[in-house]
């Protein structure tokens, strides 16, 4: 049950590797050309949204496992 649950927190490591990766994109994209700052950051945010989703349901899977 540990393994199995310690297996599905490792997940969390790659949902900080995107997070990290959208908002350096939005950084970089923001740094080249400023006036796209309103059409690019609504899509970070979608994106920063999807990928919270994924540690979200990472964490329940995680504790479905210790608790049920």
């Amino acid at each position: 049950k540990m393994i199995g649950a310690g297996l599905v927190v490792i997940c969390l490591f790659g949902v900080g590797l995107g997070i990290g990766n959208i908002f350096s994109s939005l950084i970089t994209a923001v740094a080249r050309n400023p006036a796209s700052r309103s059409q690019v950051f609504g899509l970070a945010m979608l994106g920063f949204a999807l990928v919270e989703a994924v540690a979200l349901y990472a964490l329940l899977i995680a504790f479905l496992i210790l608790f049920a």
